[in-house]
């Protein structure tokens, strides 16, 4: 005998039943055949309402808490597998009937490295009486219920990674700035570059500039002459098609990132003597580049040699000639600095003998050219890869007997009385040196720059 049970049936707008109307409202039909609703309409199930005996569509709600150890699947439900931490066994439902339906999700992309165990629970799977493995990186399975003879068996097996690649870098650190599709972060101390994401292979390589501190000025505690510090060593690397002037010394290729913290060090400008040797500057690196720090300028005797570093200092007054320093120490292509330039005695006592100039990243640092004036510092070059044209890693003039002074190379002015000059801040210039105990000037800190396309 047939029976309808009704609390509310409502017809909406000619075309749509909707059954049941809320909260321990239901309609329970218990009858062999019930059609609701006219041909071409709609039956919907009201909120709140549930629906049980429609069968399924083949599809799983899906339970959007991870799972991240071991438990027994539910039918009709799916289920990320988080493995990050351990292989986990995952148990099939006991006892399934056809039709009944379990999906699986790698959720961190770890089950290559700890897969997934399918516990059978007593029902075969494809066929066989063994338990399943899940090994494979992004996988997803979908399990189906057939029969006793097929047990479950998999209708859809997705190994696709959709998760898209970035387009562009992503990075922080330092200063940044914009220009253009182009984004410049400026480092004038150490710090960390941090690349967020970086895109394989395509627009992943950056350009660099690494401008290492400039050596600090040498002086004598006697009459003799000190010489200046050395410009800091200068590297830079290109992108192609990218838009900024680069220096003579630019590499022909950037360098390629990826989506990791790069460690930088922006290296500190060597300090000035009253009485020895300037101090050389320190070294600055960005990932697999480094710059050495311009050489000290040298004193007088028996430390007037000059000394070598990312450029050379020039050799020191008082004495016989004297050698300078190299540059390019250590060697890298293209070189990232130059020599200083020799002293030369004078006609008259060897006090008076002048100093050579300090090498630059643009060229070498001149010799005195007689026993009375100092040599001229080495060039500095340009660069605007911070999207203004700055002078970088200029060499300091030598020094000369008192009253005269060396010609400046873009970094300090090396003189023979107190008015040396320092070499600027975050340029990598030498600082000048001085005569006769006059204090020898600081060289000027370096700076790391690293530019890349954005967008």
């Amino acid at each position: 005998m047939s029976k309808i049970e009704v609390d509310q049936i409502t017809q909406q707008s000619g075309t749509t039943i909707t059954v049941g109307g809320g909260a321990c409202k239901t309609a329970v039909v218990d009858a062999t055949t019930v059609t609701l609703g006219r041909t071409g309409a709609t039956v919907s199930l009201a909120p709140g309402a549930s629906q049980s005996g429609f069968g399924r569509t083949g599809t799983v709600d899906w339970c959007t808490t991870a799972k991240t150890s071991p438990f027994t699947a539910v039918s009709g439900d799916g289920f990320f597998v988080n493995t990050t931490s351990g292989a986990i066994t995952v148990t099939l439902p006991a006892s399934p009937s056809a039709g009944d339906i379990v999906a699986l999700k790698d959720y961190g992309g770890t089950w290559d490295t700890n897969a997934v165990t399918l516990g059978r629970n007593g029902s075969k799977i494809n066929g066989l009486e063994d338990c399943a493995t899940l090994n494979t990186e992004a996988q997803s399975v979908t399990l189906i219920y057939v029969d006793s003879t097929k047990g479950w068996q998999d209708i859809h097996d997705s190994t696709s990674n959709v998760t898209g690649a970035p387009t562009f870098i992503v990075a922080t650190g330092g200063t940044v700035a914009t220009c253009g599709d182009f984004k410049i972060h400026t480092f004038t101390s150490s710090g960390t570059f941090t690349v967020c994401t970086a895109p394989t292979p395509a627009n992943n390589n950056v350009s660099y500039m690494v401008v290492a501190g400039g050596g600090g000025g040498g002086s004598n505690s006697n009459s003799n002459s000190g010489s200046g510090g050395a410009g800091g060593g200068f590297r830079e690397g290109k992108t192609p098609a990218t838009p900024y002037t680069a220096s003579p010394l630019v590499a022909p290729t950037g360098l390629p990132v990826s989506a990791q913290a790069y460690p930088i060090t922006v290296g500190g400008g060597g300090a000035g003597s009253s009485s020895c040797r300037g101090t050389q500057g320190g070294t600055s690196t960005f990932s697999t580049i480094s710059s050495a720090g311009g050489a000290g300028g040298a004193s007088g005797p028996p430390n007037n040699p000059g000394s070598d570093g990312g450029s050379g200092s020039g050799a020191g007054g008082g004495g016989t000639a004297t050698a300078a320093g190299s540059g390019n120490i250590p060697p890298v292509s293209p070189p990232q600095g130059n020599p200083g330039g020799t002293s030369r005695p004078s006609p008259g006592p060897p006090s008076d003998q002048a100093s050579g100039g300090s090498g630059g990243a643009g060229g070498a640092g001149s010799p005195s050219p007689n026993g009375s004036c100092g040599g001229a510092g080495g060039a500095h070059v340009n660069s605007t890869i911070t999207a203004s044209d700055t002078e970088y890693s200029g060499g300091a003039g030598g020094v000369g007997v008192p009253g005269s002074r060396g010609t400046p190379g873009g970094g300090g002015a090396g003189n023979s009385e107190p008015s040396a000059t320092a070499g600027t801040a975050n340029t990598g210039g030498g600082g000048g040196g001085s005569h006769s105990g006059s204090c020898g000037k600081a060289g000027g800190s370096g700076i790391v720059v690293i530019r890349y396309k954005f967008q």
